[in-house]
């Protein structure tokens, strides 16, 4: 039965290989980059497993078909198996999901190294990278890969972002979500009206600068992309 420490130990051999946005052939257990978050899961999945997870066509060929992280979030939902962020913080190979935040945007996923840190395909300016933590960061569920063994973990805490800017997100102030707006029109990324009102269009905006920028796409303002816009979210 293949295992989650099988899936990360996979995952640790990737560090510090290229991220881009590009299709991986799950069935090549050479490929060595570059990556994007989605495709580094789903193909972890696919050579520990021999099977396709996260993939917009779950019975397509492997070394054609697409892996996203609304494909992921849809395979966690009907597929299973979904547990909690302190769980998947605690068990080695669990997966950590941030859904996209609208349909045919992209969100964010890592692999769980069961001591706090993810094993994730980062950004163009990081690549694969094992050093950033799971706490302070907004993920949606944990994943468990179906047919996979896990190291039974106890929860542990992981202590959400305390400022973020997305849509959906509550008590977010017009006046920060302006200056967002303001600093993108300023750097020649629209986001539409500058209306203090963060949607769509003000997403699809953050994740053009976080991709310009090599930060993580996910068209999230946290600190990092905050600081990097000039803008204060306080």
């Amino acid at each position: 039965m293949p295992t989650g420490l099988h899936m990360l130990d996979l995952a640790l051999t990737r560090v510090g290989q290229p991220y881009r946005n590009v299709l991986v052939p799950k069935n090549d257990p050479d490929w060595a980059g570059p990556w994007d978050c989605a495709e580094f899961a789903s193909w972890l999945v696919f050579q520990s497993g021999g099977g396709l997870y996260g993939c917009t066509d779950p019975d397509g060929p492997p070394a054609l078909t697409e892996a996203y992280t609304g494909a992921w979030k849809t395979d966690a939902a009907r597929r299973g198996r979904k547990v909690s962020v302190e769980i998947a913080a605690a068990t080695p190979g669990a997966i950590l999901l941030r859904y996209p935040p609208t349909a045919g945007r992209m969100g964010h996923i890592g692999v769980s190294d069961g001591r706090g840190k993810l094993v994730e395909a980062h950004s163009t300016a990081q690549g694969v990278t094992r050093h950033h933590d799971i706490a302070g960061r907004h993920w949606d569920t944990g994943v468990l890969i179906p047919g996979f063994d896990y190291e039974t973990a106890t929860p542990v805490p992981v202590e959400k972002p305390r400022l973020l800017y997305r849509i959906g997100a509550r008590l977010m102030r017009v006046a920060v979500v302006k200056a967002i707006q303001t600093a993108l029109k300023t750097v020649g990324i629209s986001p539409g009206l500058v209306d203090g009102a963060f949607g769509p269009n003000t997403t699809a905006a953050v994740a053009a600068f976080q991709a310009i920028h090599g930060l993580v796409v996910d068209g999230q303002v946290g600190a990092e992309t905050a600081a990097a816009l000039g803008v204060s979210l306080k």
